[in-house]
């Protein structure tokens, strides 16, 4: 019963009582007994003007960009006559998931070949050709080994890891890397540079890991230096490949991107690197680390709510928006 309890977000009484009233009266006999709780002292209206009132920003003489709880209950109290106390407005806004402290990042893509680039691009995840290997592609730049200017303070019983503010620079490096969408397995390599001549030798370096005539697909932005004379050279003398740019201001439909952040949090951010080349190396480390036990991201049923979304979007503005956090939008998971 504790885990019924806990993913019912409830007590153990509570679970048995429930069960003791099923056992009486079946289903019927669960909506049949009038409630013991204490009432609500807070009325439905009230409760709806908070959360009509959360829903846009506060009025342009309190000089606020966004509610808190405590100005909330301060402003209802102040100008519409309705004392509840913050924590209630608190209560309120967890039971609706609402989250006013917090702000995401959207962006527009305004490619007039989105919805075709899309279905492209989902079809080869979704339902690649039969043999064929579909990698996503993308340079993660300006990777800086910084080294901080005092050693790490080490994690302790009710303290968290804490390290400097400060740092010294040790130089910066490029990672080229590209999923196989269908093993989750990563090529990851460093350059110094990030021009056409390292997009080609990358390419070259990926290549030699699959079979000269197996067809590969391969998913990316339509960055300068992946679409010039030079590329289209390369591409007539490997048939077998197949480039599909991503919708210009999407590269959220890249599967590397999501890669690329999950390295980020992982090896990156919180390291400490006396060298270049020791943050090359953990790099190297990782990507070895990540493939002894590689799964492929997983699409789960947000997608089908993202693309109607996205549907409703375009029919009623023309534009297409990628929006984050929000989980009614396209989403991968590992």
């Amino acid at each position: 019963m504790a885990d019924v309890a806990v993913m019912a977000g409830t007590t153990k009484p509570t679970v048995y009582k429930w069960i003791d009233r099923f056992e009486e009266g079946g289903l019927a006999g669960l909506d049949s007994r009038p409630s013991t709780g204490r009432p609500r002292s807070v009325s439905g209206e009230v409760r709806a003007r908070i959360l009509a009132l959360t829903k846009v920003p506060p009025p342009a003489e309190t000089g606020l960009t966004h509610w808190s709880s405590y100005e909330m209950a301060r402003y209802l109290r102040r100008c519409e006559g309705i004392s509840v106390s913050h924590n209630f407005v608190s209560m309120l806004w967890r039971e609706h998931g609402l989250q006013p402290h917090r702000q995401g990042t959207f962006k527009v893509s305004r490619d007039p070949d989105f919805a075709t680039k899309v279905a492209d691009i989902v079809g080869l995840y979704l339902d690649p050709p039969a043999g064929a290997v579909v990698l996503s592609f993308d340079e993660k730049t300006q990777v800086q080994a910084l080294d901080r200017t005092q050693p790490l303070l080490p994690i302790s019983f009710g303290k968290t890891e804490k390290r400097t503010h400060d740092y010294i620079r040790h130089g910066t490096t490029n990672l080229f890397a590209a999923l196989d969408v269908l093993t989750g397995t990563v090529i990851g390599r460093c350059f110094d540079r990030r021009r056409t001549t390292e997009f080609v030798m990358f390419l070259n370096h990926v290549l030699r890991a699959y079979p000269k005539d197996k067809e590969i697909h391969v998913v990316m932005d339509n960055l300068s230096t992946h679409n010039n004379e030079d590329v289209d050279a390369w591409l007539a003398k490997h048939p077998n490949v197949t480039f599909h740019f991503t919708p210009k201001g999407a590269s959220w439909i890249n599967q590397i991107e999501t890669w690329f952040g999950i390295i980020t949090r992982q090896a990156i951010r919180r390291g400490s690197f006396a060298s270049l080349a020791q943050l090359i190396k953990r790099i190297s480390d990782y990507v070895m680390h990540w493939n002894e036990d590689a799964k492929p991201f997983k699409w789960v049923a947000q997608l089908v709510r993202s693309l109607r979304r996205l549907l409703f979007l375009t029919a009623t503005s023309g534009s297409w928006c990628r929006t984050t956090p929000s989980k009614d939008h396209f989403i991968i998971r590992h």
